[in-house]
């Protein structure tokens, strides 16, 4: 590791609801209103049907499994993860939506369990609970002693970064965004008198220059700025010429990474101007074990993401890609044919945006010459 430099964890998705949020110490309701299954323990079948039974209840840790040794192993000094569910018990369903992810307020130890420094909440699930839930997520959240960034009470409050200290005087700010293309509603969007999220409805110059002078505002020497942005759809490795134009307008405007995540499996990611853009992080924690169709992207593998940053100039140092399979909702370790096989995939599809990756002896993914 470089002396002086920050090292960060990233992840993407976050879902400790539905079926997750069924095998934990305190289930919430299992109902839904989805076109097929209308019982969250429907998806806890599929996975024990897939890989094996599950054990009821499980710890609050078991989510997380073998991530929390890696996580003590690469002490990174900031954390930040995309929570992709509400925080609720109400019985409010987001109309115009076929999947909607919530869960109890009595499972956030799952969620603490891994110690996040910031929770990015600008995504298309947030709101599922109604604007109630959303209440009652920032309020439960801010119980556990929880930052958030991208969702509030108004629009000063979504739009507010989660600051995080990193030693030496020194900050992360973490912004937080929700693009119409990652299928979040138009109505989410915070407003000087409505709850919501901090809301792209398009990629376009005028938002990314609105972003970059909110960070230039905020931003002070030494500090590392994060834009975190939930984009684009579920599955593929393409990268729209959008996303494309908009992560480098950020950067050139003054934000030093940015963390993309909607994608169930890890997409391209990119240096420019020396600056690291994940374009998707995958899934991180879900209970899509069983679920079929999509095969071909190996979503069952998962990376935790931690780049080292210099924290004078923002640029990238190195990057460490640590792969983790989930089975029976819990990640472990990754066989070395796994993780060849998602570097190898990794590094195809980012030879457009001049990124290969390479995989250690120890299985860890690397990103050559930043």
């Amino acid at each position: 590791m470089h002396d002086t430099a920050v090292t960060l964890f990233l992840c993407g998705d976050v879902m400790l609801a539905r079926g997750v949020d069924q095998i934990l110490p305190h289930p919430g309701d299992p109902e839904l209103h989805e076109p097929y299954i209308r019982d969250s323990r429907a998806y806890v079948e599929l996975a024990e049907e897939t890989n094996g039974p599950i054990p009821r209840p499980v710890d609050f840790s078991w989510p997380w499994g073998d991530a929390l040794a890696v996580l003590d192993e690469e002490a990174p000094e900031v954390r930040v993860l995309n929570l992709e569910t509400s925080v609720t018990r109400s019985d409010e369903f987001a109309p115009g939506k076929d999947v909607h992810y919530r869960m109890s307020p009595d499972n956030l130890p799952c969620l603490t369990a891994v110690r996040p420094d910031v929770c990015v909440l600008a995504n298309n699930h947030v709101l599922d609970g109604g604007r109630r839930g959303l209440d009652e997520t920032l309020d439960s959240l801010a119980a556990a002693g929880l930052r958030v960034a991208g969702a509030g009470r108004d629009a000063a409050a979504a739009r507010r970064p989660a600051v995080v200290p990193a030693g030496d005087h020194r900050r992360v700010l973490v912004f937080s965004f929700g693009a119409a293309s990652s299928g979040i509603p138009g109505r989410w969007a915070a407003t000087e008198n409505r709850s919501g999220v901090d809301f792209l409805p398009e990629l376009s110059d005028a938002r990314a220059a609105g972003i970059t002078e909110r960070v230039r505002q905020l931003k002070r020497p030494g500090d590392i700025a994060v834009a975190s942005v939930h984009w684009g759809g579920n599955w593929g490795y393409g990268v729209s010429p959008d996303q494309i134009h908009f992560a480098h307008a950020l950067i050139d405007g003054g934000v030093d990474l940015v963390h993309g995540h909607s994608s169930h499996h890890p997409r391209p990611l990119e240096v420019y101007r020396g600056k690291l853009v994940l374009y998707g992080c995958g899934d991180m924690v879900d209970d899509y074990e069983g679920i079929g169709g999509y095969e071909r992207y190996r979503d069952d593998l998962r990376l935790l993401y931690f780049p080292e940053l210099d924290p004078d100039t923002g640029r990238l140092v190195s990057l460490r890609m640590v792969p983790l399979r989930s089975r029976r909702m819990r990640l472990e370790r990754t066989g070395h044919d796994d993780a060849a096989w998602l570097g190898g995939t990794l590094d195809r599809v980012g030879a457009f945006l001049g990124s290969h990756i390479d995989v250690r002896p120890d299985d860890v993914l690397t990103l050559r010459g930043p």
